[in-house]
């Protein structure tokens, strides 16, 4: 499987690596964009645009495990919670509740499953690596609210923090803002657009930034 951030000339290269029998991927750049873990160049390009291909990958088998054991009336928890579960019945013979005939089908999407999920704690491990060896990354991990992804993802976006005169003016142009429906005069504001990173747009980070920033970052 090939990942391509999507550009104008992403569908010509998608062509010909589909032409040599590889399966290929577009990705927005936008979703790339919300994994990018530090300064842009290509090496950080390719660790984004692969986390963004593995973890819809993950999401899409974990669906199709909860899908197909639904019909036959096992129904697990929302999210990756209940995935666990799912594989437990499917891994054990003696479970019952599944026939030999459909756990060994099924075992060839939960051992996919399982791959993604080690690549994945893979790249969770570099993050960290990237955070402990990043200075503002850590400082940032002090504000409550702030994680190391969390922190990681902010370095990448703002590079030169001394731009900005508070946390609220970082806060507005990272886009933690609320969304406008203003006509007529009448302002109406909605929550946090969904677009770009979940991390960086996500309202506990937007109040941690706004209330525990210092008046001047450096």
């Amino acid at each position: 499987m090939v990942g391509i951030e999507a550009c104008p000339s992403a569908h010509h290269w998608g062509r010909e690596l589909q032409a040599l029998g590889h399966t290929v991927r577009l990705i927005p750049p936008s979703y790339v964009k919300a994994d990018l873990k530090r300064s842009k160049n290509d090496a950080n390009d390719a660790a984004a645009i692969c986390e963004a291909v593995l973890v819809r990958q993950r999401t899409m088998l974990s669906n199709a495990l909860r899908g197909h054991l639904a019909e036959l009336g096992i129904v697990s928890a929302k999210g990756r919670n209940g995935t666990p579960e799912l594989l437990r019945i499917i891994a054990d013979a003696e479970d019952g509740r599944v026939s030999p005939a459909v756990c060994g089908i099924l075992d060839v999407l939960a051992r996919q499953y399982d791959a993604i999920g080690a690549e994945i704690a893979s790249i969770d491990k570099n993050i960290m690596s990237l955070h402990q060896a990043c200075e503002a990354s850590r400082r940032l991990a002090e504000i409550p609210g702030i994680g190391p992804i969390g922190a990681t993802a902010l370095v990448a976006e703002i590079g030169d923090w001394n731009t900005f005169s508070s946390g609220r003016s970082l806060a507005a142009w990272i886009g933690l803002v609320p969304k406008q429906h203003s006509t007529g005069g009448k302002d109406k504001l909605g929550s946090i657009t969904k677009q770009g990173n979940l991390y960086r747009r996500s309202s506990r980070l937007c109040a941690s930034l706004r209330h525990h920033c210092k008046p001047k970052i450096s």
